[in-house]
Parts: structure tokens; C-alpha cells; sequence
């Protein structure tokens, strides 16, 4: 068995999802339309550069719908991903079937926490979902803070690490690891693999993988 592990925003879906759901919290009026838009901005400038404040960017994020009844907050992710995610990228579903059909075990392993990406996995079929997770107090309510290690940089290899040793597996339990990613966040991901794939990649990431001799795929661009 083979096994590929895909990231989720700009290697998937063209954007950020994370920052899709708080500009979908702004147009709900759940969150301010011009602070909140400015900081949500602020983080995903600081995430591109590789400098997130993650346990602060969780905790603004989440702020935004926590206190709510989560009837009500299940409502507006399914709204959400109606809106913003479907329909899937033909080429990035395509991608994803295919390494399915062939066999390998699929996961997707992303930086976005398992609230915002539960469904989206769930629109590409993907059963194994490697996300950032929520912590949550002792009524369930989601507090705010990061649970365990968050799957960003260095903390995806960790989770997948832990993944496979669920399973009784490790790196050598497969002939070939593919990973995508689309930037520097990923490289620590991308260096275990057996076929890196620079995938829509950022200028730092496709010049580190020309250098390298990786393959950069583009999924996005129209002919």
C-alpha cells in the first residue's frame, strides 16, 4: 500500500478555508465587518509569511461562533460549505480519486481545525482527517485554545507520526509517500515524502522545489 497525504487550503480548495469561514462569519453578522475583517486579513498575511501566531489566530477565529447554540453553528457551516466549497475543483477531486482508485491510503492533513474541515473531507471522500484540534471544557463547548499538537509545520509529521502508530504502521509500512502542499508551512511534511509534490505552490516553495528537482503541479490554472 501506498500513501498519500494531501494539505487542504491552496493545495484542494484555491483559498483559505479558515479565512473563507470568518469572512462567512462577517456576511452572517456574527463578527465585525471591519475589525474582524482586518485581523482575519492580518492572520492570513502572517500565515503565508510563516509567522502565525497560532494559538492567538485560533482564539480569534473561534471567537466568533463558540458562545453560539452549535444547532446554530452546524447550520451555518453546512450553509457555509454549500456557499463557499461546493462545487469541489474538478482537477483537485480528480486528483484525489485517483490516488483512492489506486489504492493508497488518502488522508488530508491541514493546519484548519477539525470544525471547518470535518465536512470538507467529507465533500472529497477523504475518511482520515488529520486536523488542527479544538479544546473543549468538560460541557463540550469549545473554549477557544488548541487541544494536543497542532497539525502546522513541524506539529503535521508529529500527527501523522501518531496516526500510523494508531494503526501499527510507520513510515516503512509503504512503498511510496506522497504529500502536496502549496508552501513552506508544508515543507516539513514534504521532506518525508518519497514523491513531494509542490502543488499550486507559493514563489518560496516552487523555488525550493526546482532546486530540488520536486514536481510542481498546478490544479488551479486554466489553460
Amino acid at each position: 500500500m501506498n500513501l498519500t497525504l494531501f494539505d487542504l487550503d491552496g493545495t484542494l480548495l484555491p483559498f483559505d478555508s479558515d479565512h473563507a469561514f470568518g469572512e462567512f462569519m462577517v456576511e452572517r453578522g456574527w463578527a465585525d465587518a471591519s475589525g474582524f475583517r482586518a485581523r482575519n486579513d492580518a492572520f492570513l498575511a502572517d500565515h503565508h509569511a510563516g509567522r502565525l501566531d497560532l494559538a492567538a489566530y485560533v482564539d480569534f477565529a473561534t471567537a466568533a461562533w463558540r458562545a453560539r447554540p452549535m444547532v446554530e453553528v452546524l447550520a451555518a457551516r453546512e450553509r457555509f460549505v454549500a456557499a463557499r466549497i461546493l462545487p469541489l475543483h474538478a482537477g483537485a477531486l480528480a486528483l484525489v480519486r485517483a490516488h483512492q482508485g489506486a489504492g493508497d491510503r488518502v488522508a488530508i492533513v491541514t493546519a484548519t481545525n477539525e470544525f471547518v474541515t470535518e465536512p470538507i473531507a467529507q465533500a472529497f471522500g477523504v475518511a482520515d482527517l488529520i486536523a488542527l484540534q479544538l479544546l473543549r471544557d468538560a460541557q463540550g463547548h469549545v473554549t477557544g485554545a488548541i487541544r494536543g499538537v497542532p497539525s502546522y509545520r513541524e506539529g503535521k509529521v508529529t500527527r501523522v507520526i501518531d496516526w500510523l502508530a494508531h494503526e501499527g504502521r510507520d513510515w516503512s509500512s509503504f512503498e511510496r509517500v506522497t504529500v502536496y502542499g502549496d508552501s513552506l508551512n508544508d515543507l516539513p511534511l514534504l521532506e518525508r515524502a518519497s514523491e513531494p509534490v509542490a502543488t499550486n505552490p507559493a514563489p518560496a516553495l516552487e523555488a525550493l522545489a526546482r532546486e530540488r528537482g520536486w514536481r510542481v503541479l498546478r490544479l488551479f490554472e486554466t489553460p
